[in-house]
């Protein structure tokens, strides 16, 4: 059985993204270089990964602008699932595949091609929470970095009440507070 797990980090104040869709402001943060290995030991255990359009459009920008190539180096084959209605480019090397409506109409793909990994749901908030309305998250790992923002994307525009969340941990790593909730089923 596959484990999906929204792993990302946020703003102190629950953001995602800033107003603009961009991830620079993570970037910013004194640190970032030890929670970015952290994030390499649970890319370690991705079978596959989801992600909305606008999440994307900015890995691409950023990562291939910076470095052409560095989606094949980040991710190899893996495959990543792309949730939008428009055409995409896909990266130098990337297995990235399509997919548009509800989640239950591509589970089976996903669950096929994580295989024995863990299925990373990328973000942003209305994507996980289209996986949470299916029934299919099960974990929510988050690094809280040292940021407010004005506005932005929040980081899951959805309810889901202290009931449905079990703390499995919080640790340190540099100047981010890391924090995994294991997701209970909602309510019949």
């Amino acid at each position: 059985m596959v484990t999906t797990v929204f792993n990302t980090a946020v703003t102190v104040n629950g953001f995602l993204a800033d107003e603009h869709d961009s991830l620079d402001w993570l970037f910013a943060v004194p640190g970032a270089d030890e929670a970015e290995n952290e994030m390499g030991d649970f890319l370690a255990t991705v079978g596959a990964f989801v992600m909305g359009a606008a999440t994307y459009e900015w890995v691409l920008r950023h990562d291939e602008e910076q470095r052409p190539g560095m989606w094949a180096e980040s991710y190899g084959t893996l495959a990543c699932f792309v949730m939008t209605h428009r055409s995409l480019a896909v990266p130098p090397g990337g297995n990235v595949r399509f997919v548009q409506g509800e989640v239950a109409s591509f589970w089976p793909d996903l669950v096929e091609a994580a295989g024995d990994g863990v299925l990373w749901l990328v973000g942003g908030g209305d994507l996980v929470g289209q996986f949470d309305d299916a029934g299919h998250l099960d974990e929510i790992r988050l690094s809280v970095a040292p940021a407010f923002l004005p506005a932005g994307k929040p980081l899951l525009p959805r309810r889901i009440g202290p009931e449905r969340l079990q703390l499995q941990s919080v640790r340190a790593a540099g100047q981010f507070v890391e924090v995994a909730y294991r997701v209970l089923p909602a309510a019949p």
